[in-house]
């Protein structure tokens, strides 16, 4: 049997009162389409037609940005109901060779690969399979009217419903799986006779019972929809409690869940421990034993097993074994720390290298540079990699000693153990194992102090007699 689904991905949202199309808003590290497209990941569906409208173009390069293979795209020029995009995708032709499909929704980004798996293996034999939902407050949602058997008979959206109807708390989560044939043949004939004028595919139900209609009754918390601001929020939140939660029974340490935010692709690995105010963005791996936080972002970094990271901003960066960053330390992308280096207070790098043992340890920039091991760089040194037309390396080599409030001014290097003097401008290179130092002369005038104030008192007697 052949699977294949359609992603239903065309419409603006207006209950978002955005302009960017309601698929494509964020929430918990990827956009509504991601999250659904990524559940259906697993599946390993022959194909994926994703019915694109609103903001066509950017909806198609964030569903082909995700890398699932055999996604085909239709467009839905005019959004005239589900049904009618569901229509759209089957005549497309490009599900011609489907046995079954199962229908998602866009905007769906609490669906799990699990649930639409037991969805898909529930369906064997029958027309259609639902997956449905129970809820305390059933409001704005399509019911699922069984017979007294319990057998579906037919979904009835809420604007169409009677009152009794709309007493049921079993509700449409929009996803389905059909067989192909069955639903083309319903949803050529269906019509527009409904209070808001457009093509339901809720519709098709009701011709399907006869065949055979199932459900798949699944909690609530994995099959709300996202219809406004303050639904994503929600769905945001119950998202990054599943990240959390499946972090910490792996192993990890997570001190204040409520304080920490870690994205859908971070890789953390047991022992590390995430400290209150942690954000963890992009791509980025925490190693073991690894300790990140308080009050950190880092985005798209590596910290590896035993790293330590406070305070600090990270971004496209690598932390190696046992390296100290913070508190207060920025790491621009392209920086590399080595093992055991060091990068401490208010110290900025940026596409920089600091070898093994070396320390950075506080108010310095470091950019454009590679530094070799055990080197140590004194408090306000600057790496002046850029003349105002083009960025410069600085190569510091290992052992060497680099005085407070040195000026490397770029392209210099520094060979091995060498020793700059604090409060030198080093324009050119420093031989191996020498001292550069680079001053004026110190110029002392004895009694300055007394002058000064002589000087001072005899102005305040002016002023004193002009009045």
């Amino acid at each position: 049997m052949t699977d294949a689904a359609i992603v239903l991905a065309a419409g603006k949202g207006t209950r978002f009162r955005s302009d960017l199309a309601k698929v494509l808003h964020p929430v918990a590290g990827r956009t509504l389409l991601r999250w659904v497209l990524e559940a259906a990941r697993p599946l390993e569906l022959e194909r994926i037609v994703v019915v694109v409208g609103y903001q066509a173009d950017a909806v198609r390069a964030e569903a082909e940005a995700s890398g699932i293979n055999g996604l085909r795209f239709v467009e839905q020029s005019e959004q005239r109901g589900t049904g009618h995009a569901a229509r759209v995708a089957l005549e497309s032709g490009e599900l011609d060779d489907a046995d079954t499909v199962l229908v998602l929704p866009g905007d769906g980004p609490l669906l799990t690969s699990q649930v639409l798996g037991e969805l898909l293996d529930a369906h064997r034999g029958g027309a259609a399979t639902l997956l449905t939902t129970e809820l305390a407050d059933p409001t704005g949602l399509g019911r699922i009217v069984r017979d007294g058997d319990g057998r579906v008979l037919r979904i009835v959206e809420e604007l169409d419903a009677s009152e009794e109807e709309r007493g049921i708390d079993e509700v449409s989560t929009s996803t389905y799986v059909f067989e192909r044939e069955a639903l083309g043949r319903e949803l050529a004939r269906l019509g527009t006779g409904n209070a808001q004028g457009e093509e339901y595919l809720t519709d098709v139900v009701a011709p399907l019972a006869a065949a055979g209609v199932a459900a798949v009754v699944t909690a609530p918390e994995v099959a709300a929809g996202v219809n406004d601001l303050a639904q994503l929020a929600h769905a945001g939140s119950i998202l990054r409690s599943r990240i959390l939660e499946r972090l910490m029974l792996d192993g990890v340490t997570v001190v204040d869940p409520a304080a920490t935010y870690v994205g859908p692709d971070v890789t953390v690995e047991p022992d590390a421990v995430l400290l209150p105010g942690t954000h963890l963005e992009g791509a980025c791996r925490i190693g073991a034993g690894a300790r990140v936080g308080p009050d950190c972002r880092l985005v798209d970094t590596e910290v590896e097993a035993g790293a330590s990271v406070s305070y600090a901003v990270a971004v496209q960066s690598s932390i190696g074994p046992g390296a100290l960053v913070g508190p207060y330390a920025s790491l621009r992308p392209g920086t590399r720390l080595e093992a055991g280096a060091k990068a401490g207070t208010f110290v900025e790098m940026k596409a920089s290298t600091i070898g093994e043992g070396s320390k950075v340890s506080h108010l310095s920039y470091i950019g454009d540079a590679t530094i070799g091991r055990d080197v140590n760089v004194g408090a306000a040194t600057v790496t002046v990699n850029y003349d105002g037309y083009a960025k410069h390396k600085t190569v510091i080599g290992d052992r060497a000693s680099i005085g407070s409030d040195s000026m490397l001014v770029a392209p210099v290097r520094i060979g091995d153990d060498a020793v700059t003097g604090a409060g030198s401008v080093i324009t050119k290179d420093v031989p191996e194992g020498a001292l550069a130092v680079e001053r004026s002369e110190q110029r002392i005038v004895p009694g300055y102090t007394e002058r000064k104030r002589s000087r001072r008192g005899k102005a305040g007697d002016t002023e004193h007699g002009e009045h």
